[in-house]
């Protein structure tokens, strides 16, 4: 209770009720209420298919064109005559449904103009597994 004091003499009694405590009391609570109630999860559930299917073992079939320091041609290594013989090697590469991939290794001391004409070949002919091989010759 208060005392409200005015001009008259007699101090006269305040019957209003102090709401400060009452509302520290609240806020306590409300905090009290909020650090116990458990997070939400917002989860949607999604009914994924399941991999029924092992990966398969099965190595892809490789052919191989190495390039020597002077530009001569080996496929699988046998020595092509022709840049022809190249082509037609590709050309049946290109045509097969299954596609086997083209590993191109050139020689540590080849000129670039080699294995770019390769590499541009292959690609007009339609080969599209290209690969180069044989990086850590050139790792000094």
């Amino acid at each position: 209770m208060a005392i409200n004091f005015s001009a008259r003499e007699e101090p006269e009694v305040m019957v209003d009720i102090n709401t400060t405590p009452l509302i520290d009391v609240m806020l306590v609570l409300l905090i009290m209420l909020i650090i116990t109630i458990p997070m939400q999860t917002h989860a949607v559930k999604l009914n994924l298919p399941q991999a029924n299917t092992a990966p398969s073992n099965i190595k892809p079939q490789v052919d191989e064109v190495d390039i020597d320091f002077d530009g001569t041609l080996l496929w699988n290594g046998t020595v092509l005559p022709t840049r022809r013989a190249l082509e037609a090697q590709l050309t049946a590469l290109a045509a097969s449904p299954a596609q086997p991939e083209l590993h191109i290794r050139p020689d540590k001391l080849t000129d670039y103009k080699y294995v770019a004409e390769v590499l541009a070949t292959a690609q007009r002919l339609g080969v599209q597994k290209i690969g180069i091989v044989g990086y850590e010759q050139f790792a000094q």
